[in-house]
């Protein structure tokens, strides 16, 4: 099972590789959180200004590829350079609008992942959360009113 360590070593890596050109202006922290059937991840801003990257605790799972959670923490990295949930600018009023998020990771050398993303999400993803979401057997209650 993967960690928050394990996290914290991903995002240095991507933004030391991919997204040097970003400044670090606040603290930002990742973690795993939430168990979503339809996001991957999220930014928000902590109430001391940190930056908080959330990543789909499935993710912790061996069975999700590496390259799906890289793909999610360098979304997550265009939203905080875009001045969403950081204290850069914000330079759309959209964070999706135009598709400038997958715009900006494909510029960043993200095209084949997203490619494979989509992919895996279409034939893989579904099953994952079929298994997960397995509805629990539960108990039959007879109420008698008379």
């Amino acid at each position: 099972m993967r960690d928050e360590e394990f996290l914290k070593k991903r995002l240095d890596s991507i933004w030391e590789l991919l997204f040097s050109d970003i400044e670090k202006k606040n603290r930002v922290v990742v973690r795993f959180k939430g168990k979503w059937r339809n996001k991957f991840g999220h930014i928000k801003r902590l109430k001391n200004g940190d930056s908080e990257i959330v990543v789909n605790n499935y993710f912790k799972n061996e069975k999700i590829p590496e390259y799906i959670i890289d793909t999610t923490l360098a979304h997550e990295l265009v939203h905080y350079m875009h001045g969403f949930n950081s204290p850069h600018p914000r330079m759309y009023k959209h964070p999706h609008k135009g598709g400038i998020v997958n715009k900006e990771l494909k510029k960043r050398g993200f095209g084949n992942m997203l490619a494979l993303e989509k992919k895996w999400i279409r034939n893989e993803w579904r099953n994952i959360v079929k298994e997960e979401f397995k509805p629990r057997k539960q108990k039959i209650r007879i109420f008698r009113w008379f």
